[in-house]
């Protein structure tokens, strides 16, 4: 799936890095440009078009709520102050969300959710149902719903599905399975495995992976990345 894009419009440098560092650390967000100047903001906004805009409220020449309204009709907003009285305001000119300063990266991700969510018709529509692999000379067709993981001996690639009692197995490699499957379904946690993001059951104190009847110890070559996905579906109370 191509990632959203996004530009960050804010004129403190601390709340610009902030953002750019959650932006950062957000599997398929992918940060065109930041600014600190309004002026110059809006014209990098009507030339790149990004699907979101993190956008402060108070700043110099052009305040966020004077400039949101200028913005391209399939840009969104997500209005970012350290004032709530805008909150009602801000929804007026159809902001997604109203982040308050200082930003979590729970709240974050919960906007980047949002926003998402608006594209997602839009995304599925390009993206196919099925795939098909070469299994014992034959094209079997596989939903890509049914699958639960796919692990890997050598060039040969097992897929595991849902409603089928034994693995399917094929010729390939990993990368070209990792290209196959949406990455936003899937995640690659090991050098011989990926999973179906939303199958997986539990993640115990060691980081190993419950899925199906598998369990999946994640090596540290894989560690940080799987650590900042769980960090997007993880909800703080600090």
């Amino acid at each position: 799936m191509r990632p959203l894009t996004c530009i960050i419009v804010d004129d403190e440098p601390l709340a610009v890095r902030l953002l750019e560092s959650y932006v950062e650390k957000t599997p398929d967000l992918q940060l065109l440009a930041s600014y600190t100047d309004s002026i110059t903001a809006i014209n990098a906004i009507k030339e790149q078009k990004p699907n979101l805009v993190f956008l402060d409220i108070q700043m110099p020449n052009i305040d966020g709520m004077e400039l949101a309204h200028s913005l391209p009709a399939e840009t969104r907003v997500v209005f970012t102050t350290a004032f709530r009285e805008y909150a009602f305001e801000s929804y007026e000119v159809n902001a997604v969300d109203f982040l308050l300063k200082p930003i979590r990266y729970n709240k974050f991700m919960m906007a980047v959710e949002k926003v998402r969510k608006l594209f997602v018709p839009q995304i599925e529509a390009q993206q196919p149902n099925t795939i098909f692999i070469r299994v014992d000379g034959e094209w079997r067709s596989i939903a890509i719903s049914k699958i639960t993981y796919v692990s890997c001996i050598k060039d040969y690639v097992m897929f595991y599905l849902d409603d089928e009692p034994k693995a399917l197995i094929t010729h390939l490699t990993m990368k070209a399975v990792e290209q196959m499957l949406p990455s936003e379904k899937f995640l690659r946690i090991h050098r011989s495995y990926i999973v179906a993001i939303d199958k997986i059951q539990k993640v115990d104190r060691n980081d190993c992976v419950y899925i199906g009847k598998e369990i999946i110890h994640v090596p540290d070559g894989y560690l940080e990345s799987f650590r900042k996905f769980l960090e997007t579906r993880t909800f703080s109370t600090y």
